[in-house]
């Protein structure tokens, strides 16, 4: 009789790798605007945050990121057999984030800083890490990146080259679209269960700002100042730039086009995208299989995810795929009467 304790064969199990520094970092600059996290001194700060100010602590709580979050997401993959967290825990902000990974068995690597410029070396310990354990630990079957960092692009192609699937998660803004691309899935950390996208904190933060300056209390120039910061900081969680240019499909025949003449557009840069995105997908889908004039619904998104790692229809407000596709009625069309759920170009 087998081992009740030993792992089944299909379960898939998942290693987690954090670039801290880089995750609190880049979520610091989304919510706060680009550079703030030097221009406010906060790596400067020791344990226990002494020495900050009233403002720094509350500009520290309102870009807390959720390491929770990221585990969860990690966790929906598989059993996560190895999770490892890379910063130097010296610095007061890191420090304040220990008890929060430890009651999630995250193992933390200190890596103390080996230049003036405050570098740590985490890329390049965390790589050496995972290819390690792939070799050591046979049976893992995914691989998460927590970072934005392009270095990483090298670490994403050899663990898919090695039978792993890749799964990177980034702060919008600090994220290279080349790492996302490099994955076989990416997810923006705003987009994750229970966090509270940075424009929604950008807005109530710059509330008193706007009301202050409607009362007149604000001069020209501050006024164009805080616009600036607030547009930096109120960046869209779906990176545009991430999204395939436009493709339009007549029934035997495909073209591209470009601009804004996209079929059922809705005016929003990200949502177009989206749109943009769904056209490639079921045109490449059709192209595939020429037979086939209806398509499933899970290949055509399957399809969408290996063009944009990033596509993520509950980022763009739809409950299910299904909905997202019934929005672009203009460009596919779904087949409700079977008990399937499949789709097709309508245009």
């Amino acid at each position: 009789m087998a081992d009740s304790t030993e792992p089944r064969s299909n379960e898939n199990r998942v290693a987690a790798y954090i670039d801290f520094d880089n995750i609190v970092i880049s979520r610091y600059d989304q919510v706060h605007g680009r550079g703030a996290w030097r221009k406010d001194n906060v790596y400067r700060l020791g344990p226990g945050l002494t020495g900050a100010s009233d403002e720094q602590r509350e500009k520290i709580r309102a870009a807390t990121v959720d390491i929770s979050a990221i585990l969860d997401y990690a966790s929906s993959f598989g059993t996560i057999v190895v999770s490892r967290a890379y910063a130097d825990w010296s610095v007061g902000v890191n420090a304040s984030y220990q008890g929060q990974l430890t009651e999630r068995a995250v193992d933390l690597t200190q890596l103390f800083p080996s230049t003036k410029q405050m570098k740590n070396g985490a890329d390049i310990r965390l790589a050496v890490d995972v290819i390690e354990d792939l070799f050591r630990l046979t049976d893992l079957t995914h691989v998460l990146i927590a970072a934005g960092d392009s270095d990483y692009i090298p670490l994403a192609q050899r663990s898919k080259r090695l039978g792993r699937y890749v799964v990177g998660v980034g702060v919008a803004g600090g994220t290279s679209k080349s790492l996302a691309a490099a994955c076989n899935e990416f997810a923006d950390y705003d987009s994750m269960p229970g966090i509270r996208p940075a424009a929604t904190i950008a807005s109530a933060k710059n509330a008193p700002a706007a009301a202050a300056a409607v009362d007149g209390g604000t001069n020209e120039g501050a006024d164009e100042g805080a616009d600036t910061d607030s547009a930096s900081a109120a960046a869209p969680s779906v990176d545009v730039a991430f999204m395939a240019p436009p493709v339009v499909k007549r029934r035997g025949r495909a073209s591209a086009k470009a601009g804004p003449t996209i079929p059922g557009a809705i005016g929003d840069p990200v949502q177009d995208a989206a749109t943009s995105l769904l056209l490639r997908a079921l045109r490449l889908s059709h192209e595939k299989d020429d037979d086939a004039d209806w398509l499933h619904n899970s290949e055509v998104k399957k399809q969408m995810v290996r063009l944009d790692p990033a596509f993520n229809e509950k980022v763009l407000g739809f409950r299910s795929f299904s909905d997202f596709v019934k929005s672009r009625g203009a460009i596919a069309e779904l087949d409700e009467d079977s008990q399937s759920r499949r789709m097709r170009l309508s245009i």
